[in-house]
């Protein structure tokens, strides 16, 4: 969706909207930044260098992967550089923000074959045409020990340590390990490397961003980049951060139908993230939904299937969302599913199959894996066809009269 004939103020409103860096003087400092790097922009007659990097440590990414890709897409819209940056060498490290331990230490051979569809998966969000991708390793991988050790110089263990998860796992005795104190060192030199005017970030990457990337360019004689740390998307419960661990997510290469389904079970009062986070509408066109939602003129429902529809359309295009908008109202409205059906209330990892014994939808595990071989069940109108898939919040349904209502 281009947006040419933005003025830089409705530029930086846009280009914020969905931001979050839990201090409100530093937001507004962005802000200002940010506004001035664009004023700069336009009287040097260049696009901003903008990028956000991805590590390939999984190979599957699902839509709140895509939040930060959605900014990326923004700043391409108002005809900027945007470079789709492959963690190749980050990955081998591990990210440490946001864990409580260490993660696994990946060999490059593993990076590099979970990498093979990250561009591709991202490129149903961004122009591919418009897009650079960049592996990190064509800088990281130059750096001898004593460029490292200068690049060290500018930080000191205090500031590592006082690090909320740092923190955290001192105080319950686990092990921080010295290599990843080397992650926001070499997540600094790429903002450096690629002489970037703008990185975009997960509100996870403060440390990273606004920290080590400002002060690696400053050191290296660079203007410090302005950080664009976006929100974190909850999953389909609402509440939790979007994760395949806690079977709440919306994978982005499934179908339309399923996408649309499940953004349908969102809980209300997290259409507000997802309005400003995950589609391309603009603060004033979303401040018309929900004044027109306060005024009771647009119902949740009919705002969500707007949500549902928008956010499909991204991925599988405006034809693929009309098709699945109408699915889900033969389906769920149309069809009837009872307004009286039962409820049950999901435990952390279970399986479909764990819920169809636990609900008493079926007699026996050889029954419920029977009815999945033969199509018979059902979750937000999709066949099932993985008995040990994570049940997420939903209608599940078995045969064509068995119905419950799966909540978080």
């Amino acid at each position: 969706m281009n947006r040419p004939n933005m003025n830089i103020d409705q530029q930086v409103a846009y280009l914020m909207q969905g931001t979050a860096y839990g201090d409100e003087q530093l937001k507004q400092t962005m802000a200002r930044e940010l506004r001035q790097r664009l004023l700069e922009a336009q009287s040097e007659n260049r696009p901003l260098r903008v990028y956000c990097g991805y590590d390939p440590t999984a190979t599957d990414l699902h839509l709140g992967h895509t939040i930060t890709m959605r900014k990326l897409r923004q700043f391409q819209d108002l005809g900027h550089e945007v470079t789709f940056l492959i963690g190749d060498y980050t990955a081998l490290v591990g990210d440490p923000s946001d864990k409580n331990k260490a993660r696994p230490i990946l060999t490059h051979e593993q990076v590099m074959e979970n990498a093979k569809t990250y561009a591709e998966q991202a490129f149903r969000v961004l122009d591919k045409e418009k897009t650079i991708v960049r592996y990190n390793s064509e800088w990281l991988s130059k750096l001898t020990l004593v460029e490292l050790i200068r690049l060290g110089q500018n930080f000191t263990i205090q500031q590592f340590l006082a690090r909320e998860n740092f923190a955290k796992r001192i105080a319950s005795g686990t092990p921080i390990f010295l290599h990843e104190t080397f992650y926001p060192l070499m997540q600094g030199y790429d903002a450096a490397a690629m002489r970037a005017d703008v990185q975009v970030g997960g509100t996870d990457q403060l440390f990273n961003i606004i920290v080590a990337g400002r002060k690696l360019q400053e050191a290296l004689g660079q203007k410090p980049l302005v950080g664009i740390l976006v929100d974190i998307l909850p999953g389909t419960d609402g509440v939790q951060r979007m994760s395949k661990s806690t079977g709440n997510i919306i994978p982005i290469d499934s179908t339309a139908q399923d996408m649309y389904g499940k953004v349908m079970s969102v809980p209300d009062f997290a259409m507000g993230k997802y309005f400003r986070l995950v589609t391309r509408w603009s603060p004033e066109e979303i401040a018309r939904i929900e004044d027109a939602m306060e005024r009771g003129e647009l119902s949740p429902r009919d705002a969500k299937m707007r949500l549902a529809r928008e956010i499909v359309s991204i991925f599988y295009g405006e034809t693929a969302a009309a098709k699945a908008e109408e699915e889900f109202v033969r389906v769920f409205q149309k069809k009837s599913i009872p307004d009286d059906i039962p409820e049950y209330r999901l435990q952390a990892g279970q399986t479909v199959l764990d819920v169809l014994v636990a609900a008493g939808m079926v007699k026996s595990r050889s029954e419920g894996r029977r009815m999945v071989q033969q199509n018979g069940v059902r979750l937000d109108g999709e066949i099932v066809t993985d008995i040990n898939m994570p049940c997420s919040p939903g209608i599940l349904q078995v045969g064509k009269r068995r119905f419950v209502r799966l909540v978080p």
